[in-house]
């Protein structure tokens, strides 16, 4: 059975930082992209960083560029999404995903194979 478990939600005061991570179980990172996602109240689920099956290439959307930072550790199965910078807009909830793909960027349209449960992350202003 495929797990994809996020950790490292909470709440934060603007400008402050979380990392969070993201274990997998029953599956193999290393052969697909990775992505974060984050759906706020209302809003739509979007795909703000991908990480490539090797970690050489990231993807970012406009509005956590310079903030974010995705990485992967797939001896251990995990991708993590440091977060710096936080703004008040940035508080939703955070999924990870994997992808079939080796490589994805945040505009695509492909569908992930597997989701989290998610972590809420929380930012005060």
């Amino acid at each position: 059975q495929v797990q994809l478990v996020e950790s490292g939600g909470g709440l934060v005061q603007a400008g402050g930082s979380l990392r969070l991570s993201c274990a997998a179980s029953g599956l193999s990172f290393r052969t697909r992209a990775v992505g974060w996602l984050r759906q706020a109240p209302g809003k739509e689920r979007e795909l703000v960083a991908t990480i490539s099956r090797s970690g050489g290439s990231t993807d970012y959307v406009d509005s956590v560029k310079g903030r974010f930072t995705i990485s992967r550790d797939n001896g251990k199965n995990t991708v993590y999404l440091q977060m710096s910078s936080l703004k008040p807009e940035d508080t939703a909830v955070y999924y990870c995903a994997a992808f079939r793909n080796g490589i994805v960027v945040v505009t695509t349209l492909t569908p992930p194979d597997y989701w989290g449960q998610g972590t809420q992350v929380t930012v005060s202003s």
